[in-house]
C-alpha cells in the first residue's frame, strides 16, 4: 500500500460495519467476487448494522456495465444496507442518454464504447451508425430501470469520521458548498493538499496500483478494469482493513 505515514485515528460507530468499494468500471465478474469476499469478511465478525457503499464508475472500459448495473439493482433490493455514488462516468452516460450528443462523443473517448456494446449494439451496428443514430439506438436499449437507478446516486455519504466521495473534494471549500465538478471529477488540487479535511476522505477516480494511504484520505481505485483487482475498504470502531480480488487478496 503507498503511505507517506499512517493516515490519522478515525472512527466509525462500534455497531457499525461500513464496506466502501472502488471504481468497477464494466467487471461484473470482479463484482460478483468481491461482493462474496464481503459476505464471507461480515460473516466472521460479531454481528452489526452493516452498509456497503459504492464510491461510483460502476460504467465503461470493462467489457460488462449493463451486468454491473443489474447486479447492483438486484444487490440493493436485498437485505444488505447499500449507497451509491455519482462518478463522472455515470454523470457522462447520462447526459447522453438524454440526448446530448456532445456528451455521447465524449464518453465514446473514455471507454464508452465498452458501454454501448454491453447494451446489446454490436460491433457492425456501432461502426455503421453516425452519432445520431447511435443515440437513438442506444437510448432504445438502456432500460428505464438502469436510468432511474443511476441517477439517483448520491454526491457524498457521511459515515463517522470518514467522508466518502467519488474523486474528491476542493481544498478549503465547505462540503455544502462543493461542486458536482470537483466531486466526480477533481485530481491534483485534491490529491496533493497535505492539509486536513476534517474527516478521512476515501474516494476512488485516481488509480494506484493498491490502496493509497494518507495522513487525510485513502483512495481505494486500483485500476480494475486493467489489473484485475477491486478493491474494497471496511471500518468498524477505530479497525480500518482491505479487501481485494484476485490471487493475492
Amino acid at each position: 500500500m503507498v503511505s507517506r505515514r499512517a493516515p490519522r485515528q478515525a472512527r466509525v460507530p462500534d455497531d457499525r460495519l461500513v464496506y466502501a468499494v472502488g471504481d468497477i468500471h464494466g467487471r461484473r465478474d470482479l463484482l460478483d467476487e468481491l461482493l462474496s469476499r464481503i459476505e464471507a469478511d461480515q460473516a466472521r465478525r460479531a454481528p452489526a448494522e452493516t452498509l456497503v457503499i459504492f464510491l461510483g464508475d460502476l460504467i465503461d472500459r470493462g467489457p460488462d456495465s449493463r451486468g454491473v448495473v443489474e447486479r447492483l439493482i438486484d444487490y440493493a433490493a436485498g437485505p444488505v444496507a447499500c449507497r451509491f455514488l455519482m462518478g463522472n462516468h455515470e454523470e457522462v452516460f447520462l447526459k447522453a442518454l438524454r440526448g446530448d450528443l456532445r456528451a455521447l462523443r465524449f464518453l465514446i473517448r473514455i471507454g464508452g464504447r465498452e458501454t454501448i456494446l454491453s447494451y446489446g449494439i454490436d460491433e457492425e451496428e456501432y461502426r455503421a451508425l453516425d452519432f445520431a443514430e447511435l443515440m437513438a439506438s442506444l437510448q432504445a436499449r438502456v432500460p428505464q430501470s438502469h436510468v432511474d437507478f443511476l441517477a439517483g446516486f448520491e454526491r457524498w455519504v457521511e459515515e463517522g469520521d470518514y467522508l466518502f466521495v467519488h474523486a474528491g473534494i476542493r481544498p478549503g471549500v465547505p462540503l455544502e458548498a462543493q461542486k458536482d465538478s470537483d466531486l466526480r471529477w477533481i485530481r491534483d488540487d485534491f490529491l496533493r493538499h497535505r492539509e486536513d479535511f476534517g474527516r478521512i476522505v476515501v474516494h476512488g477516480h485516481s488509480i494506484s496500483d493498491d490502496a493509497d494511504l494518507r495522513p487525510n484520505r485513502i483512495g481505494i481505485d486500483t485500476g480494475a478494469f486493467a489489473s484485475g483487482k477491486l478493491t474494497a475498504i471496511a471500518l468498524q470502531g477505530g479497525e480500518r482493513w482491505f479487501l481485494s480480488t484476485g490471487p493475492s487478496a
